[in-house]
């Protein structure tokens, strides 16, 4: 459809020279990350994707080596290093999920995707048909201040995406989240 067609576009046309302008910012944040903590500075894991297939979501990692694997709601506040407090509050964290974008696993817009442990959220976005879309980097959930601590209201926000998603409402969506 055109409007599946300019999703994709719109996606490519902003993800790629986004990943570029962001070097120096994630090249930056790995030197940090390098600097005070031990590991790797990915953290890749595996998420839920487009029609509850899993993926592998990339991001700098925020949080000591070898921390469980857990929704960020859940993690302990301790486990979250001190530069990784300063990726999470400034989202840079994320930047490495444009690869995502790039691959085709993830778009800029739509439900973040969560882990395949979090169930009363994969079954409250499947009932609302939500698992059709392709999970995004940022979302009219989190715009909004709903995250996945609450799978009910979250599901039906990104339900009300579903209905309503434009190119107009992705371009809003991605400028609240800048």
């Amino acid at each position: 459809s055109i409007v599946a067609r300019l999703g994709v576009e719109h996606n490519l046309v902003i993800a790629a020279p986004a990943l570029v302008l962001s070097a120096p910012i994630v090249l930056a944040a790995i030197a940090a990350i390098r600097l005070t903590s031990a590991g790797p500075v990915i953290f890749s894991q595996t998420r839920v994707g487009r029609e509850g297939a899993p993926f592998r979501c990339h991001k700098l990692r925020t949080m000591r080596h070898g921390t469980p694997s857990v929704p960020t709601h859940e993690a302990r506040a301790s486990e979250v290093t001190s530069v990784g407090r300063i990726l999470r509050r400034s989202k840079i964290d994320e930047l490495p999920q444009l690869w995502n974008v790039l691959a085709g696993e993830m778009s800029l817009v739509g439900p973040r995707p969560c882990l395949p442990t979090q169930g009363r959220l994969i079954d409250e976005r499947r009932k609302r048909g939500v698992l059709a879309l392709v999970p995004g980097i940022s979302g009219l959930a989190q715009v909004n201040g709903i995250d996945m601590s609450d799978p009910v209201a979250c599901a039906e926000k990104d339900a009300e995406y579903l209905r309503t998603r434009s190119l107009r409402l992705d371009l809003a969506i991605l400028f609240r989240t800048v």
